[in-house]
């Protein structure tokens, strides 16, 4: 019996049974493609909308001049599922007839980590001058965000929770997700472009990194979440 398209599948399964180019990035799966004018990007996002309709599974796409970014996630279940795999490996197979190349760099997903002592006193302020939504319960465990755009272009938001003040740090931090065969080569590049690794205490789920003056950015995959609840993030 064939699995339910909508049945959750752990980022580590997706991971083995995607088609290249196609990674697991938190709780989606993404692709891009060098399609070399607008008018070949057209011709495949039209391949692609016709799948998607048969398949009643939507990607998120971006397309640009040249290139074209793609993002497969079930947003009703906030992780990923068998539709969204299946869809990935589809559209793989429109690019190779289409005999598109993947990008040379492997797409990625930004988020902003705020510290702060009062949470709640401080979600009020982003939430109305950014206009996003606030996710809760198992959406926000799932999303690993506390704030999101409801457009989803924009990068989430999540609050990390001090217990004294931290004079010596930044308070704001960027979370770049990769993925997971990527971090040795990034971090590799990042440390001789003159940064330095500040903690490898949580990976391979994040490395903490930081430039040559403190500001911090942590490199995160998707390892080891699966086991923490993390279903397909």
């Amino acid at each position: 019996m064939a699995p339910s398209p909508r049945k959750p599948v752990t980022a580590a399964d997706a991971s083995t049974r995607l088609s290249d180019p196609w990674r697991v990035i938190g709780n989606s799966v993404r692709a891009g493609y060098d399609t070399g004018s607008m008018a070949r990007g057209v011709r495949f996002l039209h391949r692609i909308a016709q799948e998607a309709e048969i398949a009643d599974h939507h990607p998120d796409i971006d397309l640009r001049y040249g290139t074209i970014h793609l993002t497969l996630s079930t947003h009703s279940a906030h992780r990923i599922t068998e539709a969204d795999v299946g869809l990935a490996n589809l559209i793989a197979q429109i690019a190779r007839e289409l005999e598109l190349e993947p990008l040379a760099m492997p797409e990625a997903r930004f988020d902003v980590a705020i510290d702060a002592l009062d949470i709640d006193k401080i979600r009020p302020f982003w939430i109305a001058v950014l206009g996003y939504k606030q996710l809760d319960g198992d959406a926000r465990e799932l999303e690993a965000a506390d704030l999101v755009d409801p457009a989803g272009r924009l990068p989430a938001i999540w609050f990390q929770q001090m217990d004294t003040e931290r004079a010596e740090r930044n308070r704001i931090h960027l979370d770049l997700w990769i993925p997971h065969d990527e971090v040795e080569a990034r971090m590799r590049a990042a440390l001789d472009a003159g940064g330095t690794l500040v903690t490898d205490e949580f990976a391979p789920s994040w490395w903490v990194l930081a430039d040559a003056e403190g500001n911090e950015l942590c490199l995160c995959t998707w390892q080891e979440r699966d086991d923490k609840g993390y279903v397909g993030a």
